[in-house]
């Protein structure tokens, strides 16, 4: 009877766990947070493709401009598929990467016609006009917190000058 109590509590504890620390304000870090969104799959595919969920699963802390499935479906057909195949996987890197700050900024930390470099080597620019723009790409929705930094999700994909 003991042993069986004992195993209950066990598992009741393994099953509840996740979901208590969740209620405890312990976030999901960067990439489990756009799994759970569930309108990045076409990103978190180009990642594992790229080999950089760990990265993106690391401390931290990042920002990361999330192109949604339609930012990608929006490319020329083909494009994505294309991108995934191995002998491209330094273009993605470099597209992936393009999309990534390090730090954690959010909407309060930007200003006008700002300037930041990306993982990737090169620049984005912010625009503070009517809408909140990284370079062409509008933010629409900013400022979602991770455990591991900031997604701010944008409506296309942003590429880099290659």
């Amino acid at each position: 009877m003991l042993r069986r109590t004992l195993l209950s509590l066990t598992a009741a504890t393994l099953i509840a766990g996740p979901a208590l620390a969740e209620s405890h304000g312990m976030k999901k870090d960067i990439v489990d947070t756009a799994a759970e969104a569930g309108s990045f799959s076409t990103l978190l595919a180009a990642a594992e493709a790229a080999g950089l969920v760990e990265t993106l699963k690391g401390e931290g802390p990042l920002t990361v401009f999330a192109p949604t499935d339609d930012a990608f479906a929006a490319l020329p057909e083909g494009t994505v598929d294309t991108l995934l195949l191995p002998e491209n996987k330094d273009q993605l890197t470099a597209i992936l990467t393009y999309h990534v700050v390090p730090g954690a900024v959010k909407s309060t930390d930007l200003s006008d016609d700002m300037t930041a470099a990306t993982v990737q080597g090169g620049e984005i620019t912010v625009d503070l006009g009517d809408k909140v723009m990284i370079n062409d790409a509008t933010v629409v929705t900013p400022d979602i917190e991770a455990s591991n930094g900031v997604i701010h999700v944008i409506d296309k994909v942003l590429m880099p000058a290659m």
